[in-house]
């Protein structure tokens, strides 16, 4: 298995850079046509949707971001909505809002600069990432070595079995990490402001 040849499948590398965003304010399907159009090529297949009028209409009911005005999303709106639909596959849609809550009371209060965090948290996505693949071809090693171990003739199978588990395992790991920082936030917030 070839670190390089997965890593370039998996399309990780997807994401949406601030030069991604219009200056402009979006309709609805503007929206949804800058997120097809950054995120398919990382869909796992073609009938996976990246973002629908559905979804936005249920984070906005969900208050998952603060209102928006004349039916359009502003920039601070499609930044938010980006790491919604990064979050929004390991956490839960009400764990992102708990989340999310405390930073749109602090754009709604100008008490934040939207930009300067979104810009932090893609630094960060690219160093997680570089961490990604570094640790992927040490899982890759280490699942052959285990695999020869086994002496089974399908090795290939049982170092992608090996593979598959410790990459569940590890994303349960980092999930149920987050969930603990979530229900700290949820604790730490201000008495009234709980769900």
């Amino acid at each position: 298995m070839n670190i390089e040849t997965l890593m370039k499948e998996l399309q990780l590398d997807t994401r949406l850079d601030v030069k991604d965003i219009p200056d402009i304010d979006l309709y609805m399907d503007q929206v949804i046509q800058l997120f097809e159009k950054k995120f398919s090529p990382a869909k796992r297949n073609e009938e996976e949707k990246v973002l629908t009028k559905t979804m936005i209409n249920n984070y906005a009911k969900g208050k998952l971001f603060f209102p928006i005005k004349n039916k359009k999303y502003s920039r601070d709106h499609i930044m938010l909505i980006s790491m919604i639909y990064q979050m929004k596959g390991a956490l839960s849609i009400h764990d992102v809002k708990q989340t999310l809550e405390p930073l749109n009371n602090k754009i709604v209060n100008e008490e934040i600069d939207l930009l300067s965090l979104y810009m932090s948290y893609l630094t960060l996505f690219d160093q997680n990432l570089e961490l990604f693949k570094h640790d992927v071809h040490q899982h890759i090693e280490e699942a052959h070595s285990e695999a020869a171990k086994i002496g089974d003739k399908e090795e290939a199978y049982l170092v992608k079995l090996l593979l598959v588990t410790t990459f569940t395992e590890l994303s349960n790991f980092y999930r149920k990490a987050a969930e603990k920082l979530v229900d700290d936030l949820m604790e730490e917030a201000p008495k009234g402001k709980k769900e």
